[in-house]
């Protein structure tokens, strides 16, 4: 019985209560930090009929969304989609590419918890800790790696909890000049709504999710891997099953598809959404993102203040500090039931000193404008 288990049995209340799932619900337009909102043709896409995975039509549709993703964000490493949360990238990047020893710069909850991941996998972690809200340095990656003998350094390049967007390109150029110590980016919710040049910053291995900036249903984790990162893995002795670089790479380039089952739908709407991007191209993207990034943080200075360290903003994800002393929990839920739309409190302990607006996917400058005068409604701003 598991440790706690009794206790809810005697007072009566149950952490598995059934509570029935309905069809009354009342749609909300999401602006959290993902998932995000999904054009109606790509959720369409999913109900397409089912077919095999070992299917040609499979082999079709998994090396048009690889080779269309590598295509998007302009790289000529090789391209990993599976059916996953982002977290199965932080396991197996983890376990393919350190032997021993990794550099994990903290500064927020999602940094934190990839060097807790890297410990549980029984790797030595050395942290450089930052107070939440402040980005990392290179400076400090380049004095931590002159001291140290490192198999990695793992970074998150957009800290969700914060809303820092670390100088991913400078730590990169950094790591590169330890050419035996790889460099793992954690662009979870980032990636594809913040361009970045992955092999010119030396960048062995940048994952993402779906729900993300993508536009996409959850369940589909992506993951770009150099050549030598692929090298790296063939070299040790144990590496991820699941996310081996080697499994999923050489059974792509023997068959043109995933190793195992994967989630048929989620790929048919990724290819649709696929097909949006690329019609936007990346630049554009990109442009439009920090648009977006730029208005919310005008407005936040406007009525409140921004959470993250000066020039060192998400373009994803803007953290705003409540100096104005409001309820957050309640102007989060009062937004949601007048104007049906759904932003995000802070962060475990920010919860209540700081709110989160995500501004990714399809989202514009106008479609957020609507959001922030419906908080300055609820809020009475």
């Amino acid at each position: 019985m598991p440790s706690g288990f009794e206790s809810v049995l005697t007072t009566g209340g149950s952490v598995t209560e059934k509570r029935e799932y309905k069809d009354d619900y009342q749609d909300k337009t999401l602006y959290l930090p993902g998932p995000t909102e999904v054009r109606e043709d790509v959720i369409e896409a999913m109900a397409e009929p089912m077919f095999g995975h070992r299917m040609d039509r499979m082999t079709d549709l998994y090396t048009t969304i690889v080779e269309d993703t590598k295509e998007f964000l302009g790289t000529d490493n090789d391209v990993i989609v599976l059916t996953a949360s982002g977290t199965e990238f932080w396991e197996s990047t983890t376990l393919n590419l350190v032997e021993d020893s990794m550099l994990v710069p903290t500064s927020g909850a999602f940094s934190e918890r990839q060097a807790n991941v890297a410990e549980r996998l029984g790797k030595d972690v050395d942290r450089i800790e930052y107070d939440w809200g402040q980005a990392v340095k290179p400076d400090d990656i380049r004095d931590a790696l002159e001291s140290g003998d490192y198999d990695a350094v793992g970074a998150v390049m957009n800290e969700t909890s914060t809303g820092v967007r670390n100088p991913i390109e400078e730590i990169g150029d950094v790591v590169a000049e330890y050419p035996d110590t790889y460099f793992i980016v954690d662009a979870i919710s980032c990636l594809g709504g913040d361009q970045i040049d992955i092999e010119a910053h030396g960048i062995d291995a940048i994952f993402t999710s779906t729900q993300k900036a993508f536009a996409m249903p959850p369940g589909l984790a992506v993951c770009a891997v150099s050549d030598a990162a692929y090298e790296r893995e063939l070299e040790k002795d144990s590496a991820s099953w699941y996310g081996g670089f080697q499994r999923c790479l050489d059974y792509y380039d023997r068959k043109g598809q995933t190793h195992s089952t994967p989630a048929i739908p989620l790929m048919l709407a990724y290819r649709q959404q696929m097909k949006h991007m690329l019609d936007e191209t990346h630049d554009a993207r990109d442009q439009r993102h920090q648009e977006m990034a730029e208005y919310t943080r005008e407005w936040a200075r406007e009525h409140f203040d921004l959470y993250p360290e000066a020039g060192y903003e998400s373009q994803t994800v803007t953290c705003i500090e409540n100096t104005q002393g409001i309820n957050v929990a309640e102007t989060v839920e009062a937004v949601s039931e007048k104007y049906d739309m759904v932003f995000s409190s802070g962060y475990g302990d920010i919860s209540e000193e700081s709110f989160r607006i995500g501004h990714m996917g399809e989202h514009t400058v106008e479609s957020i404008k609507e959001l922030t005068d419906a908080i300055e409604d609820v809020a009475d701003l």
